[in-house]
């Protein structure tokens, strides 16, 4: 199935009308209704709340009257439509506001908070272990060898760490306090 001039131009009256996904891709036949939403989305038409599909047709039957007259105006007062419902629909004191700005699509994320911080102390363990490092390569690997990776894997300066294992664990002393932190500890830093 195809996305058609006629399929999508019937698809913004329906949308417009209040009906719902469901009801859309019946119509329409050969699309589901995750694809309706996803066709919706992609066109940028309006969302819709839970009450606002009532809402909807009330509108849509008063756009439908000058209709008569012409065909180019129903689509006109579709397009005011989103601001008033966005505008009129107060928040409730339940909920709390986002606190991640909205990234554009196709931008990178901003640098997040981790609950899951290594503490400086143990990062400068990390260094100084590192400074005396076997610097290995992963065919020299053993059960007996820190398999901690340290550098890009896509540049020639890339090793692993080669320091005898704790053990149990895979890697050092060292890198085992980064890479295994006790739950008391991450617990306290989420507050």
């Amino acid at each position: 199935m195809s996305w058609t001039d006629e399929r999508v131009e019937l698809l913004k009256k329906m949308w417009g009308e209040g009906q719902s996904a469901s009801q859309i891709a019946k119509e329409l036949g050969g699309v589901t209704r995750n694809a309706v939403i996803g066709k919706v989305h992609r066109l940028g038409l309006s969302n819709r709340s839970a009450g606002g599909a009532s809402a909807k047709p009330a509108p849509a039957k008063e756009a439908a009257k000058p209709a008569a007259k012409s065909n180019a105006k129903p689509s006109k007062p579709a397009a005011p439509k989103p601001e008033p419902a966005a505008e009129a629909a107060p928040r409730p004191s339940n909920v709390t506001p986002l606190r991640k700005p909205i990234v554009p699509a196709g931008q990178p994320l901003p640098p997040q908070p981790s609950a899951n911080e290594i503490s400086p102390e143990a990062l400068a363990k990390v260094h100084e272990i590192e400074k005396s490092a076997r610097k290995i390569s992963l065919m020299e690997l053993t059960e007996r060898t820190c398999k901690w990776p340290i550098g890009d894997p896509a540049t020639d300066d890339f090793w692993f760490c080669g320091l005898p294992v704790q053990p149990g664990k895979p890697y050092c002393e060292a890198h085992v306090g980064v890479a295994f932190q006790p739950m008391s500890s991450r617990r306290d830093r989420r507050r």
